[in-house]
Formats: C-alpha cells, sequence, structure tokens
C-alpha cells in the first residue's frame, strides 16, 4: 500500500500594493522643508506637523524643523512654513502681523479646492464640504469662506444639513476621504437638494483613489492587511476601513513593524500590505522584513495604477533657489 503524502502546509504570502506611500503633495512638503533648512539653516518652525507621519516629523525634527501648533509660537523675524494641510486665510495674516517670511507648502491639489471654495462663495452659493471636523484641512478650506461653508461629515449628518436656497448649492470635499463613503454622502445630499452641483473636478486626491483601489483589489484575497501610517493620517485610516469593506479579516494601522502583534497572524495565509500617502517606503520595508522572518518571503505586487504626478517646490523656495544658483553662476 502506498502512504498518502501529508498535504503541505498553506504557503504564506505577501500581497504588496502599488501605488502606495508618498504622493506628489507630500513628497514635495518634505523636500520643501529640507531645501528651506539647507537655504536658511535651522531653526525653520512648521507650522503643524508638515505631512501626518510620525517617523517623517521626528526626522525633520532631528535635522532642525520646529513644528508648532499655532503662528503665535514663532519668535518675530523667523521663517514659518504651511503643511500640505493648507491654512486658512487668517493664519497669513497672523503671519504678516508678526512679521514672519513664510513658506506655502500646502499641496496643490488642496489649494484648487481652496480656489473652488472661494470662486463659489463669491456667486453666492451655500458650500456643503464634505469631510471630517476638526481636520486641518477642513479648517483651512472652510477659512477661505467661512459664512457660506456648512461642514457635512458623512452620511449620517445629511438630516441636519440646511441651506439658504436649495438653487444654489454645491459640494465640496477633503481630499483624503474615502471614496466610497463620500459618494454615498453625495448621493444623499443629492436627495435632499436636487439642484445640487458638483465640483469641476473630483476633490478626492488622485493617489488617495489610487491606493484605496489597490487595497480594493487585495483586500478580498487577504486574511490580514496591514496599512502603514500614522493615526492622525485620515487617507491612512481610510485604508483600514477599505480593506475591511473589501473583504480583508482583519486590518491594522501600524506606524512600525515592532507594532505588529504576533497573534495578528494566527490562522493567516495572505497578508496585504500597503502604506499612506504620507509614509515614506523605509517603513514598508520593516514590515516587509519583520513578515520575512515569519515566513511571509513571497510577495506579489498588487498594481492599481501608474503615477507619474509631480509638483514644484514652494515659489517662495524655488525663487530664492534660482537667484542662489544665478549668484554661483556669475561668480564662476
Amino acid at each position: 500500500m502506498t502512504a498518502t503524502p501529508s498535504p503541505s502546509p498553506t504557503a504564506k504570502r505577501v500581497l504588496l500594493a502599488a501605488p502606495r506611500g508618498y504622493c506628489a503633495g507630500v513628497d514635495r512638503a518634505v523636500i520643501a522643508v529640507e531645501k528651506a533648512l539647507e537655504q536658511y539653516g535651522s531653526p525653520i518652525y512648521v507650522r503643524h506637523e508638515i505631512v501626518h507621519n510620525k517617523y517623517v516629523v521626528q526626522t525633520l525634527e532631528r535635522k532642525g524643523a520646529i513644528f508648532v501648533e499655532e503662528t503665535a509660537e514663532v519668535p518675530e523675524g523667523s521663517i514659518v512654513m504651511f503643511s500640505a494641510h493648507g491654512v486658512a486665510p487668517t493664519v497669513h495674516a497672523e503671519a504678516a502681523e508678526r512679521g514672519l517670511a513664510t513658506i506655502d507648502a500646502t499641496c496643490p491639489l488642496v489649494t484648487k479646492v481652496h480656489k473652488e471654495a472661494v470662486r463659489f462663495a463669491q456667486d453666492d452659493y451655500d458650500i456643503l464640504l464634505i469631510g471630517h471636523e476638526g481636520h486641518e484641512e477642513v479648517i483651512g478650506t472652510s477659512g477661505e469662506a467661512p459664512d457660506h461653508i456648512t461642514l457635512v461629515d458623512g452620511p449620517e449628518d445629511v438630516e441636519n444639513v440646511e441651506v439658504r436656497d436649495d438653487s444654489r448649492v454645491v459640494w465640496l470635499s477633503q481630499t483624503t476621504l474615502s471614496v466610497d463613503e463620500t459618494m454615498e454622502t453625495v448621493d444623499r445630499l443629492k436627495e435632499k437638494f436636487p439642484k445640487l452641483i458638483s465640483p469641476p473636478s473630483d476633490d478626492i486626491c488622485y493617489a488617495t483613489q489610487n491606493r484605496q483601489i489597490a487595497v480594493k483589489q487585495m483586500g478580498g484575497q487577504a486574511d490580514l492587511v496591514i496599512v502603514v501610517g500614522s493615526k492622525n493620517s485620515s487617507n491612512s485610516v481610510r485604508l483600514v476601513e477599505v480593506a475591511l469593506g473589501a473583504g480583508a479579516r482583519d486590518a491594522h494601522l501600524v506606524d512600525f513593524a515592532e507594532e505588529i502583534d504576533e497573534a495578528w497572524l494566527e490562522g493567516v495565509s495572505t497578508v496585504g500590505v500597503t502604506s499612506g500617502a504620507s509614509v515614506p517606503d523605509v517603513l514598508v520595508e520593516g514590515v516587509l522584513e519583520w513578515l520575512s522572518t515569519r515566513g511571509f518571503e513571497d510577495v506579489e505586487l498588487v498594481k492599481a495604477a501608474e503615477e507619474s504626478i509631480t509638483f514644484s517646490l514652494p515659489k517662495e523656495l524655488r525663487r530664492d533657489l534660482r537667484a542662489e544658483a544665478a549668484a554661483l553662476g556669475s561668480a564662476e
């Protein structure tokens, strides 16, 4: 009698999302801080975290950046940089009053939403801003037209919304939201306000959408999804929600590999890995190494999109860097 071979243990694998990590706006903001430190020396003050990532903030602090919550904390005559999330016009005014030199590292996609808010307010529309209360981006956008903007914090908030004229209503959104939840909110708003108009182009940023699409593609195959990102990163938190909604049995958000709980791997054969738009790839590499030492050596790429978008540095830095290059050129 021939012995029946024992079944082989379930193969362990990692599904690695692409794209993941840094988006163009984050890359621009981080480089802006580094260039400012090179150009002007330390300290460079940054109002709020330049991006929502613990590792990035700590790294820049070691290089000489000082992060503050309010403009009033910046000594007069100093340089202050505004974060990628954007600020309200009142913040620019405060900086001018204190004689501060400013560098605006607001993501251009956030600036686009700011400009939409200003334009619709000038045309006397009621603006329904879909976003999370207290998020820096929402505070900045709301500050562009405070008398015209009403915050709508998810589908359940729609019933509380009131407008002056339901024939002149437009919706805008925070750039880092869940696409699905945002459209659910929009659908409910349209039921209440049939003449609601949409922004001229999608407010949710391309990077947020692409990272969510990749997680949807792998979520149904993954027993566990690990999202690398900080807890105050809206787009990273959304990736956990999207993974669970796409069918992942479990999903967790971690800043670093050492935060992963071994117990999460119990009964798991497929782990999905991705990262928020403000996360450097070195942190993802750390997670892959941690998984590899526990038998998850096979890594498969789940590719949702190609990203080639880049943004130029803030105009204040471009101007000074050009001046420096011209001076060096004339000296040679």
